[in-house]
């Protein structure tokens, strides 16, 4: 797998709260954090480590090879540090595209994801 992206930031919660977040982001009775636009796909979780990794599909039709990596680390103030991954088999796209992938992973995890635990 080729890295596209990635971008790493803490999360205040606890790693497990984040884990769960991320392995089953529709589940009843969870945060609806996860806004997908009209040209995404809901991602599949394709391989989970309670609370330290979650893999999904890719998020969007024309790329379905991709995968998105979360790697899940506590920090010493009870939060966590949670990084993305942007990973391909393939060749790479062109900047413009890695650009606007990026974009939209930081925007869901860094703001949206982050945003659903009141920060």
């Amino acid at each position: 797998m080729i890295e596209l992206s990635s971008r790493e930031r803490t999360q205040p919660p606890p790693p497990h709260m984040v884990w769960e977040s991320l392995a089953a982001p529709r589940r009843p009775g969870g945060r609806q954090w996860l806004d997908l636009h009209s040209d995404e796909v809901e991602p599949r979780t394709l391989r989970a480590v309670e609370p330290e990794l979650v893999v999904w599909s890719s998020l969007w039709p024309e790329r379905p090879h991709d995968e998105i990596r979360f790697d899940i680390q506590p920090t010493k103030d009870g939060g966590c540090s949670l990084r993305w991954t942007l990973l391909t088999p393939a060749e790479a796209p062109e900047q413009a595209v890695i650009d606007r992938l990026r974009h939209r992973l930081n925007f869901l995890i860094n703001a949206q994801l982050r945003f659903s635990f009141g920060q």
